[in-house]
Order: C-alpha cells, then sequence, then structure tokens
C-alpha cells in the first residue's frame, strides 16, 4: 500500500487527545475516553508517561516549539466541533467525516445515536482504522460505514452512495484538520459535491490562513512553516476569515460562526485556568445548507 505523507498527521491529534485524558477532568480540554485505545503500543507507552504533572508539561511545550499555539488549537477545535455537532443532533439523518484518521467520535457517538455515520479517508488510513476499531471493539459498529478516498482524484458523493448515503438526508459534514492537505481544486471539488446535500445539513470545518500558506505571515512559526511548506510540502490550501462567507456561498453554504483562535481561547481555554495561547494561523466555521 503506497505511503502519503499526509496519512502519517493522522497519530498527532490522538497524542494530544489522549493525553489531555490525564489531565484533571476540571482542566481538561478534550473528553475522549477512546483515543489512548486507537493509538499503537509505542504511542501508548508516551501518553502513559505523561501522567506525571511535570512530564506532561514538558511533552506539551516540547509541542510547542515546533508549532507554538497548535496544542491549543487542535484540542479547542475538537471542542468546537463536538459542540456543534451535540446542537444540531436532533435536526440530522446522518453523520459524515472527511478524514477522520484516528479520530474516535464516531465510536463515542454511537453510545448516543442510531444514525449512519461515514467515516472518509485515504485507502491507507481507512484500512489502518479498520483494524484499530476492531482490535480495540472487537468489531466495526453497524452504524459506522469506512469509505476509502482520494479526495484529490475521487467522486465523494459516488463513493459515500456505494456505502449507503442517501441524498435526502440531513447530514452533519465535519472536515477537521483536512483542507490544508488538499489543493483548492480538491477542497472546491469536495464542496462541489457537498452542494447537493439537503437544505439544513451542517458542514463545520477548519482551515489555516491563506496569508500562511503563501508566506506573507508566518505568526511566529518559522519551524512550522519551513515543514509543512518548504521541506515537505504538506499544506497547500488557506483562506482568509473575510473570504469564508462567499467562498461557501458559492456553493449553496450559508455561514453561521466562525470562531478564531482568541474567541476559542477565551471559550474553552480560560475556564480550565490553563495558561495555553493559540497560534493565529488556525480557524474553525460552522455553516447551513439553503
Amino acid at each position: 500500500m503506497a505511503r502519503n505523507p499526509a496519512a502519517q498527521t493522522a497519530f498527532g491529534p490522538m497524542v494530544l487527545a489522549a493525553v489531555e485524558q490525564n489531565e484533571p477532568p476540571e482542566r481538561r480540554l478534550v473528553d475522549d475516553d477512546l483515543a489512548d485505545l486507537f493509538l499503537p503500543r509505542p504511542l501508548r507507552w508516551l501518553v502513559s508517561a505523561t501522567r506525571p504533572a511535570p512530564i506532561r508539561r514538558f511533552v506539551i511545550g516540547w509541542s510547542e516549539w515546533s508549532g507554538r499555539g497548535l496544542w491549543a488549537n487542535l484540542a479547542c477545535r475538537k471542542r468546537f466541533i463536538g459542540d456543534k455537532l451535540s446542537e444540531a443532533l436532533d435536526g440530522i439523518d446522518a453523520v459524515v467525516i472527511l478524514g477522520a484518521g484516528l479520530d474516535t467520535r464516531a465510536y463515542r457517538l454511537t453510545r448516543r445515536i442510531r444514525m449512519p455515520i461515514f467515516e472518509v479517508d485515504l485507502p491507507i488510513n481507512v484500512a489502518r482504522k479498520a483494524k484499530t476499531v476492531r482490535r480495540v471493539l472487537g468489531e466495526l459498529p453497524l452504524s459506522v460505514r469506512l469509505v476509502a478516498l482520494d479526495f484529490e482524484e475521487d467522486d465523494l458523493l459516488t463513493a459515500l452512495a456505494e456505502h449507503g448515503y442517501l441524498p435526502d438526508h440531513r447530514v452533519f459534514f465535519i472536515c477537521e484538520g483536512v483542507t490544508q492537505y488538499l489543493t483548492e481544486r480538491a477542497v472546491r471539488r469536495t464542496l462541489e459535491g457537498l452542494r447537493v446535500a439537503a437544505p439544513g445539513s451542517r458542514l463545520v470545518f477548519t482551515y489555516v490562513r491563506r496569508d500562511f500558506i503563501d508566506g506573507t505571515n508566518r505568526y511566529g512559526t518559522r519551524t512550522l512553516y519551513r515543514s509543512v511548506r518548504q521541506r515537505r510540502q504538506l499544506w497547500h490550501f488557506g483562506l482568509l476569515p473575510e473570504q469564508v462567507p462567499e467562498f461557501l456561498a458559492e456553493y449553496g453554504w450559508r455561514l453561521v460562526e466562525q470562531a478564531g483562535p482568541d474567541d476559542l481561547v477565551h471559550r474553552y481555554v480560560e475556564p480550565t485556568g490553563r495558561t495555553l495561547k493559540a497560534s493565529q494561523i488556525e480557524w474553525s466555521a460552522y455553516a447551513e445548507k439553503i
């Protein structure tokens, strides 16, 4: 199976979620009791080593060296997405998670609801996810469908339809930490596919600022910029916050809320008493199909 550099990034967010479980509940930014179990054994060892607070502080501080503020970004965007999904559950018929990676949201969601949940990702990640789910849960829940797809080459709706997706369903689409890894063509192709989503469907996604992608403003994260833009060319697509409403409107979506890093820190970090700051490079947006 061909290796894909972007596929290797599936581990980082889950390590963060697992390490956060070692925080006292009142200081925890993410609640995810499956995160540790979904990681391979060497990373589970790393997570267990962070149970003592001084080591946990060291690991979080080390992560800041490569991407200042990204720990808070990743944790807060998960909370934002979770909040929006919880608010919408009574008005939707299905959930589609684009670029699902090793995320456990679908499997925690099956404890609360019975509706189709589609996890879409690269074939290498889907194969890894299927193996992981069977190891942790014994079998794949009947309501969860794993959909292998290359966003750059394949048609999203065709792939979903092959796994039982119904176009008249009101769907909650999640696209977390994905758009920056795609070309603009692939992002637009994905949104074009979602144009036919039923009215009342929801879309929550994260994006990296375009001025970071083009190098105009590196927001104090030169190490990250060298890694994702100069050495490996991992990140390709970005938007500016003021562009988002018009960009979504092109495909029949209405922006409902946009949350920048400062807002997310105020909403989620400050109540815990922690002093984490968020990077300005990543924003979250929530939209409704009209």
